[in-house]
């Protein structure tokens, strides 16, 4: 069941990022092989200018085994793992790097960091994660939010999760979103709170006159297939043709993708937006092409 199939980074997202050429990074407890590889991948595509955090033999030996010079480019010797977050979130503060990535550290330690205030990284919209998922090179996306950031988020948080996954969308090329709100049912039950939410957000929607077409419940199936959308009688413009999927918690989101990911060779490009700076939080387990598609998709998110 489980899929052999190679994990390519979509066309789509680099030539996106190809549009902006060494942006400034940090790269969070480099030296280790697939974030120094990922790196690596994203330097020979022209679009970042790392700025290794970490321990400085231990980077300089991943360099050395990649037959990768990096001599060009700054190194921050910082032996402990968990004090590079700081170093990061600094360096972002004082706007010299524009994206943070995570390298070879725990999310929770790094995302902790760039919540603190003292380093004004948030912006006008709660942080939220983003998944854009393709199968094929040329495919087209299947955006997921949120998966990995916000567990259990009420209607006011979905509607910044909302916000925010419309203008990435905008980014990539979508003009007009279209946002299936899940649940489990595309009824409106009490007995179903996600429904109830995804009831009171596509309400919300409308009444805010956001550039996207956002209707909801709906279940994951009427959401990506006409054929079961019209076979329950559903009726919107976005039933069975979705461009984004907005989960009613990490579980559900988290799930979706890694299952896209094992059974059918997805290639899943995170990153967390809504503030000051992206910031590339990867599992230690994804491949390195997904990795690049991550960090093109953090300089695609880009101001």
């Amino acid at each position: 069941m489980l899929s052999n199939k190679e994990i390519i980074c979509p066309n789509n997202l680099l030539d996106e990022a190809h549009k902006k050429k060494g942006v400034k990074v940090a790269v969070v407890n480099a030296g280790k092989p697939l974030p120094m590889l990922s790196v690596q991948d994203a330097v020979n595509e022209n679009l970042i200018e790392p700025i290794f955090i970490g321990d400085k033999k231990e980077i300089l030996k991943c360099a050395e085994d990649l037959k990768w010079d990096i001599s060009q480019y700054e190194i921050i010797d910082e032996p402990v793992e968990n004090a590079t977050a700081k170093i990061a979130a600094k360096l972002a503060s004082e706007e010299k790097v524009k994206i943070i990535v995570k390298g070879h550290i725990h999310t929770d330690v790094l995302m902790k960091e760039v919540l603190k205030r003292e380093y004004n990284l948030l912006g006008k919209t709660r942080l939220s994660h983003i998944w854009h998922m393709t199968v094929e090179k040329d495919g087209k996306p299947l955006i997921i939010t949120d998966g990995a950031l916000n567990v259990l988020p009420n209607v006011k948080t979905k509607m910044h999760i909302l916000k925010n996954v419309i203008n990435f969308s905008n980014r990539i090329g979508i003009s007009r979103p279209k946002v299936a709100v899940l649940s489990a049912t595309e009824e409106v039950l009490d007995s179903v709170p996600s429904s109830l939410d995804a009831a009171e957000l596509t309400k919300l929607a409308k009444e805010e006159n956001l550039e996207a077409d956002v209707f909801g419940p709906l279940a994951f199936d009427n959401s990506i297939s006409k054929k079961s959308a019209a076979i329950k009688g559903i009726k919107n413009v976005v039933a069975g043709e979705a461009d984004v999927l907005l989960v009613p918690s990490v579980e559900t989101g988290n799930g979706l993708v890694k299952m896209m990911i094992y059974f059918m060779g997805a290639c899943a490009a995170g990153v967390v937006v809504g503030g000051k700076v992206p910031v590339v939080i990867t599992s230690r387990s994804d491949e390195a092409q997904a990795r690049l598609a991550s960090i093109a998709a953090a300089v695609v998110a880009l101001d």
